[in-house]
């Protein structure tokens, strides 16, 4: 089937497809390579990345939840070293935009992260937020917009590739947040990360998760994010990339409609490895259907009055 209708460039970033894969949910893409045409994607956001190497949380890091799951996986990955010394030259035999997801204790490291993948093969960086900065008491970055922002300048200040600022959910008004991002250089935003839970094991009376919390994700969160995304492409100026909860192309149109310029598949690629595919035909379908000349012609069409 041809993708004509869906191609699509952000950034300078030119996408077969609007459709990608959501980091730490599709490994680094060769894990995925007989499952999917991983050129025909628009890009996959590879497994979250550190400055050195992490072993992630203890005791149990995944629960089934009610249409959805518990993760607290806490950022194992090789160190960006590795990924730049061994992943990257391997990956890039696929052909795939390769948006690779960073964390930083500080503003320092992200900015010195950003630097260490200005590189070919690296199509932009997309910036985790969800993290602690360590030099201010363990707040969040992504909960406040000064922190956000400082991070945006820092990987600005350090790259040439498009930054993605990756908005948290876990907070009172996204859009503050967003807008602070936009101001301070941020190319595109991605949202939602995930939702934070909790489920407790009533015969033990113990937590599940050997983090006590995790990130909520699946289809269970789709209604808010789509929400927020709704509510940020009325703010803000730059494309988003929406995700959350996406598990075929009906939601994928609902992203579309609510301000959305492409799309991330995260917890459904467990489920079903070729979603992705199936959600790039179900849009070609879709448009065909109601006589739509090219994905762009939905984005942010949603009728509220």
């Amino acid at each position: 089937m041809s993708d004509e209708r869906l191609h699509m460039e952000l950034c300078g970033i030119r996408m077969q497809t609007p459709v990608l894969t959501a980091s730490g949910t599709f490994g680094f893409g060769e894990e995925f390579a007989d499952f999917v045409d991983l050129s025909r994607l628009g890009g996959v956001m590879v497994k979250g990345t550190t400055r050195k190497p992490r072993r992630g949380n203890d005791g149990v890091r995944i629960t089934e939840t009610p249409m959805g799951m518990l993760n607290c996986i806490g950022l194992e990955n090789p160190g960006v070293e590795v990924f730049l010394n061994e992943t990257l030259p391997r990956i890039k035999k696929y052909q795939m935009n390769v948006i690779v997801n960073i964390s930083g204790a500080t503003v320092e490291e992200y900015g010195e992260l950003a630097g260490m993948l200005d590189v070919d093969g690296v199509a932009a960086i997309e910036l985790n937020v969800s993290c602690p900065n360590v030099r201010e008491g363990g707040i969040v970055f992504g909960t406040d917009p000064k922190a956000a922002a400082a991070v945006v300048r820092a990987a600005k200040a350090n790259t040439r590739k498009p930054v993605i600022l990756k908005l948290s959910p876990n907070v009172t008004d996204i859009v503050s947040i967003a807008k602070a991002c936009e101001a301070a250089g941020a190319d595109m935003l991605s949202l939602i990360n995930t939702l934070m839970g909790m489920e407790i094991n009533i015969e033990t009376r113990r937590p599940t998760l050997g983090n006590i919390t995790g990130g909520l994700s699946g289809p269970c969160v789709k209604p808010v994010a789509v929400r927020m995304v709704w509510q940020v492409a009325q703010a803000v100026h730059i494309p988003i990339i929406g995700m959350g909860g996406i598990h075929c192309w009906q939601d994928a149109v609902e992203f579309f409609l609510a301000g959305a310029s492409a799309v991330a598949v995260g917890t459904a690629n467990f489920t079903e490895p070729g979603v992705t595919m199936q959600i790039c035909d179900g849009l070609n379908d879709y448009l065909e259907k109601h006589n739509i000349a090219h994905i762009a012609d939905l984005i942010g069409k949603v009728e509220t009055e």
